[in-house]
């Protein structure tokens, strides 16, 4: 069965958004619940996805594990996943990582494009790496089961939060920095790296990260997935859209700027070109993934790859997120994913046994048997030595 997965959207919710969702069958949506905000104004926004949730619960509800996904597609609704693009929310306090677990979030990017407490983002022009605190923040989402998440990160960050992990961490929304050579884009290097650990890319469709922007046409993008399998293996590839529908263009201001600067921070656009750019043609909103899904077996993907990229590949990521948490479902079974070598036991949570036990999450290259990255010391990615073009 082929699910569909979007790893990331900000869109201005509304009830047409999510019924759009529903005509797409788009099972989850990793949804952005903080830029900026603090611990109290995060609280606010749940308290927003909570009367959501209260008044259309024949569209939505919120997803705290992988078996959400597939209790969406059996009721006909969609999964909504919270998530930080900054780590803002957590302030100076690592245990809040726990508390906002327990809350229902489900993914944190270490940094947005800044600096932040944790490591350094992509439009710095110095990478020190992860903080001291972020190297905390790393384990303690190891051990909750929240997804550290790279997308506006730099390299030696990326990098040394891929190392320092435990569990195979992932960019939700990016695109290889060969096909489009943006800031916000991720190098051969890292991204041989992210999937050789078994970790996820989720591919965007936001026009700053397209080749030719707005005017990126289908088959480019489609041609782009195609060799990203060739280079890093289909399992490790998915969708993380970074659709922004229906935003004023105040927002994306936000988005830059928060309130760090008192200056006007353009980011991707320019003075000429401030606002959300035009999302291309052929990806509108959430009723668009079905183009996506028909083009892919044009570019040599088979049945089966192709619901991985639409959707079962971050299903099977987020399957394994299971952390000492056991993700907030009362009484649940769950398999308990490590990445010690040979480890096999059982633990009990709340009364209910849950047997932990190995689970291939390599990247389906040609040589992934080397890559049960859950399971045993990590190896260096021959991906990075063997690769070729701009990184």
């Amino acid at each position: 069965m082929g699910y569909r997965v979007d790893c990331l959207q900000y869109a201005n919710w509304s009830e047409k958004i999510f019924r759009q969702m529903r005509d797409g069958n788009v099972d989850a949506v990793h949804v952005t619940i903080a830029y900026h905000e603090n611990f109290r104004e995060t609280i606010l926004n749940v308290e927003a996805w909570n009367r959501w949730f209260q008044a259309l619960p024949d569209l939505i509800f919120q997803g705290f594990t992988g078996d959400d996904i597939r209790r969406a597609r059996e009721t006909g609704r969609t999964a909504i996943f919270f998530g930080f693009q900054n780590p803002s929310p957590i302030e100076d306090d690592i245990d809040l990582i726990e508390v906002w677990h327990r809350l229902g979030a489900r993914f944190m990017q270490l940094t947005y494009n800044n600096q932040s407490l944790l490591a350094t983002g992509c439009y710095e022009d110095d990478d020190a790496g992860l903080t001291r605190m972020g190297k905390q923040a790393v384990a303690e989402m190891n051990r909750v089961g929240m997804v550290i998440d790279m997308s506006h990160s730099a390299d030696r960050s990326t990098l040394e939060a891929i190392d320092y992990s435990t569990r195979p961490i992932a960019i939700t929304h990016a695109n290889p920095k060969w096909w489009h050579d943006a800031l916000r884009n991720k190098s051969n290097e890292v991204l041989c790296e992210l999937t050789t650990s078994g970790g996820m890319l989720g591919f965007s469709m936001y026009p700053h990260h397209l080749n030719n922007g707005s005017k990126c046409k289908l088959d480019d993008f489609c041609q782009m997935i195609a060799k990203a399998a060739d280079k890093y293996g289909v399992r490790a590839l998915g969708l993380g859209s970074d659709l922004c529908q229906d935003q004023p263009d105040s927002i994306v201001t936000w988005m830059r700027n928060g309130r760090w600067t008192k200056d006007i921070d353009f980011g991707e656009g320019s003075a000429s070109n401030a606002g959300f750019p035009e999302q291309p043609n052929w990806f509108q909103d959430n009723r668009s993934f079905a183009r996506i899904e028909a083009a892919l077996p044009d570019f040599g993907f088979n049945k089966e790859e192709v619901a991985g990229i639409m959707g079962n590949n971050w299903l099977r990521y987020m399957a394994a997120r299971r952390g000492s948490l056991c993700g907030n479902i009362p009484g649940g079974r769950h398999v308990v994913s490590t990445r010690v070598a040979g480890r096999e036991g059982r633990r009990t949570y709340s009364g209910v046994v849950a047997t932990c036990q190995p689970a291939c999450v390599c990247a389906g290259r040609d040589d992934s048997s080397r890559f049960h990255a859950q399971y045993g010391p990590r190896q260096k990615s021959r991906c990075r030595s063997n690769s070729t073009g701009s990184a």
